[in-house]
C-alpha cells in the first residue's frame, strides 16, 4: 500500500496540544490531541511548561516519521501568541515561558507609557491596546528592569510558533504575524520596529524576520519546515485564500472577534478604548479587529432562563427559529454601554430584563439573541465603517445558531450574511501557506461550508 502524501501540523493551543495531518486536498486524515500539565514560574504563576512541550513535539514528530500510512511532505506550526521562549549564547532555552495572564506591575508600567509619549500615542502607533503581558514586548520590558541578569543572557527571543520551528529545524528567524499581534512591537505607520524596540535593545534579541510563506529551514531527514504563525492571523488564511471580494470575519466562541482584512486606516483613540486592535496578516497587512464577550454573556444567560423556566441548561438548542417573534423586535437599538463614557460595550441589556413579563423560553430566548445582536452590530460596526464590505462569514458557535444567523441579516442592510464552516481554521491556514512547497495539485475551491442567510422582507 502507498504511503498517503501529507503536510505535518502542530496546532498549539493553551489547552490543547494538536498534531494533524492534511492530505494534497486538505482534508484532515489524522489527529491527535493532548493536554499537557502546567508548571510554575518563580512566583508561583502556572505557566506552559516548555520541556514537556519540547518532547512532545520531538517524541511526535518521530512516531509520525515511522508510521507506515503516511509519507510527510512538510511541516509547519500555528499557536497562541504573547509568549516568547528565551535562548542563550548556546542556544539552550531559559525557562520559563511565561503566561500572558501574568498580572503586570503598574509601576513599570506607568514608567514605559511615560516614558515613550503615554498610553494613547503608543496605542495608535502599535495598535496595540494597554494589556500588560498580552502585550509580549512588555514581557522584555519586564525582565530588563526586573531580571536584568536574565535579561543580559537573552541571546534570542523567539514567539511560541517560532520556538516549534526552531526545535524542527534548528533555523532561527522571526513571523510578522507573531510582531503584529497587540505585542507593543511593530509601529503600523512606520512599518518597522517601534523606536523604544531599538532604545531598550530589545531589537537586538530578534532573529531576522522571514516571509510567512517561506521554508524556514529543514529536518533532519531534509523535509522543509515552515517558520510558524500566530494562530488568529493563520486562522484568517483559508479566508483569504478562497475570497478577494472585501469581506469581514465574524469568529464566535466565548468571545466575539470581528476581523477585518480590507480596514487599514489607523486605530483612533475611541477605538483602541473599545478594545480595538490591529494583527498584521500573513501577507503584512493591518487586519483590524473588534472584540465581544458575547459568548461567554450566552452561556450567563440561557443558565438564567433555564433555572427561571424550569428547563435543561442547553434547552436553546431546541428552540426554532421564530420570525414572527423576530418582527416584533426591535433590532439595533438599545445599546449598552461600560459606564457612561463611551467605552467598550460589554454584557446587553438583556441582563436586567424582567424574566416574568415573558410569555415562554422561546420568546425569552429570542429577545436574548436580539439584545446580544445589537451589541454586535455596534461592535462590527467599529470595524465595518468606511470599507467597502460586502460579505459577513460568521464561524465558530454563533454561525450554527439560525436565530443569530436571521437576526444578523435582519441587521446588516446591503451585506450579505453567511454561516462559514472551516475544519480546524488555524492548523489549515498553516498548510496553506506552505502550499507551493509540497503541494503539486490545485489549491481546492470547498475547504470553506457556506450557508446564505437572507433579510426577510416583511408584509
Amino acid at each position: 500500500m502507498s504511503k498517503i502524501p501529507v503536510i505535518a501540523i502542530f496546532d498549539i493551543g493553551k489547552t490543547n496540544k494538536k498534531l494533524l495531518l492534511f492530505d494534497e486536498h486538505y482534508n484532515v486524515v489524522h489527529e491527535e490531541s493532548r493536554q499537557l500539565n502546567e508548571v510554575k514560574d518563580e512566583d508561583g504563576f502556572a505557566c506552559e511548561d516548555v520541556e514537556l512541550l519540547t518532547r512532545w513535539v520531538n517524541d511526535s514528530f518521530e512516531s509520525l516519521l515511522k508510521d507506515d500510512r503516511f509519507q510527510i511532505k512538510a511541516v509547519n506550526f500555528s499557536a497562541y501568541g504573547a509568549s516568547f521562549v528565551y535562548l542563550d549564547e548556546e542556544l539552550k532555552v531559559i525557562p520559563p515561558l511565561y503566561n500572558y495572564l501574568k498580572p503586570y506591575a503598574p509601576a513599570l508600567q506607568k514608567k514605559f507609557y511615560k516614558t515613550y509619549g503615554g498610553e494613547s500615542r503608543v496605542s495608535k502607533e502599535t495598535a496595540s491596546p494597554v494589556l500588560g503581558n498580552l502585550n509580549s514586548g512588555m514581557q522584555l520590558y519586564r525582565l530588563k528592569y526586573e531580571k536584568p541578569e536574565v535579561f543580559a543572557k537573552i541571546k534570542y527571543a523567539l514567539h511560541l510558533p517560532q520556538y516549534l520551528c526552531f526545535i524542527l529545524s534548528g533555523k532561527l528567524h522571526t513571523d510578522i504575524t507573531s510582531i503584529g499581534c497587540h505585542t507593543n512591537l511593530w509601529d503600523f505607520q512606520e512599518k518597522q520596529y517601534h523606536d523604544w524596540v531599538k532604545q531598550e535593545g530589545v531589537a537586538e534579541k530578534f532573529a531576522p524576520v522571514l516571509k510567512s510563506n517561506a521554508v524556514a529551514g529543514h529536518t533532519t531527514k531534509k523535509i522543509p519546515v515552515g517558520g510558524g504563525l500566530h494562530d488568529s492571523s493563520s486562522a484568517l488564511i483559508p479566508y483569504l485564500a478562497s475570497f478577494h471580494e472585501p469581506f469581514i470575519l465574524l469568529s464566535t466562541g466565548t468571545w466575539c472577534i470581528t476581523l477585518n482584512p480590507f480596514n487599514h486606516s489607523q486605530l483612533s483613540d475611541l477605538e483602541l478604548h473599545q478594545d480595538c486592535l490591529c494583527y498584521l496578516s500573513y501577507e503584512g497587512n493591518p487586519v483590524k479587529a473588534s472584540r465581544l464577550f458575547a459568548g461567554y454573556e450566552h452561556e450567563q444567560q440561557t443558565k438564567r432562563l433555564a433555572e427561571f423556566f424550569k428547563l435543561p441548561e442547553d434547552h436553546y438548542k431546541t428552540v426554532e427559529c421564530n420570525q414572527k417573534m423576530i418582527d416584533q423586535l426591535e433590532l439595533g437599538k438599545t445599546v449598552m454601554k461600560k459606564g457612561a463614557d463611551d467605552v467598550m460595550i460589554q454584557q446587553s441589556v438583556f441582563a436586567k430584563r424582567d424574566l416574568k413579563k415573558f410569555k415562554n423560553y422561546e420568546q425569552a430566548y429570542h429577545q436574548l439573541i436580539a439584545d446580544i445582536i445589537t451589541q454586535q452590530l455596534y461592535s462590527t460596526n467599529l470595524v465595518l465603517k468606511g470599507t467597502q464590505v460586502k460579505r459577513i462569514f460568521v464561524d465558530g458557535g454563533f454561525g450554527k445558531n439560525p436565530i443569530f444567523m436571521h437576526m444578523m441579516a435582519e441587521v446588516f442592510h446591503g451585506i450579505e450574511v453567511y454561516a462559514a464552516s472551516v475544519a480546524q481554521a488555524s492548523a489549515l491556514g498553516a498548510a496553506l501557506v506552505m502550499h507551493e512547497h509540497w503541494n503539486k495539485k490545485v489549491l481546492p475551491t470547498d475547504i470553506i461550508e457556506l450557508k446564505y442567510y437572507s433579510e426577510h422582507q416583511k408584509r
